[in-house]
Order: C-alpha cells, then structure tokens, then sequence
C-alpha cells in the first residue's frame, strides 16, 4: 500500500469529560496516514481514482468541531471511519493530540493512535 500523509490537522473542539472542556473548548491536532493503491490515479493522472486530501482534510476538521464526544479514542474511531468513506482509502491511520489536556503536571502532549481498515 501507498501512503498521503496529513500532519498538523487543526481545529477547535468540546470534546472531553470535563465541564470546563465542553463549556471552553480546546484545540486538537489531528495526523493521517492514508493507506492506498495510488497507481490507478498516477497512470490516468487522475484525481477521481485517488484520496482528494483536501476534502479529507475538511472532512476531518468538521468532525473535530462536530459533536462532542468524552473520549479522544472515540473521536479517532470518528475520524477513521470518515476516511475511511474514501472508496480509494483501504487503511488509515489516525493520531488524536491533546495538547491542552487537564493534566496536573507539566507535559507536552497527549496522543492516540489508532490504525483501522475496511471490515
């Protein structure tokens, strides 16, 4: 399998278990790793037969802003199964930040990674 990668995804969202988290917001950070055959669309040069990262990443971004949910692992299964209505996309790899989490003590991050594919 091929891979497109998207880093850095950004957007605003209520997710958390926390009132202040749903009341306030944060950001989350959203990496992809798109896994599909890229060789039908690099033979025709055709974008149809591929990913089209840019409405992915839209698609992305609206479900981080979307309905909230308690858990970061619930919002990566949102995340990959809406790649995953890419009918290019057969794999995807999905990592969720946190950088604001109500952590106590000093950090830098909190990820989830999660890796699904079509059932």
């Amino acid at each position: 399998m091929d891979r497109v990668t998207l880093r850095g995804l950004r957007a605003r969202g209520h997710h958390g278990v926390f009132e202040r988290e749903r009341i306030e917001g944060q950001t989350f950070v959203v990496d992809l790793v798109l896994h599909l055959d890229t060789r039908p669309a690099a033979a025709g040069d055709d974008l149809t037969r591929t990913a089209h990262y840019g409405i992915i990443a839209e698609e992305v971004t609206a479900v981080i802003a979307g309905d909230p949910v308690d858990l970061i692992e619930t919002l990566a299964q949102r995340i990959a199964d809406q790649c995953l209505t890419h009918e290019a996309v057969e794999e995807v790899e999905v990592t969720v930040h946190k950088p604001d989490a109500p952590i106590t003590v000093p950090f830098d991050d909190v990820t989830i990674t999660i890796h699904r594919g079509r059932a």
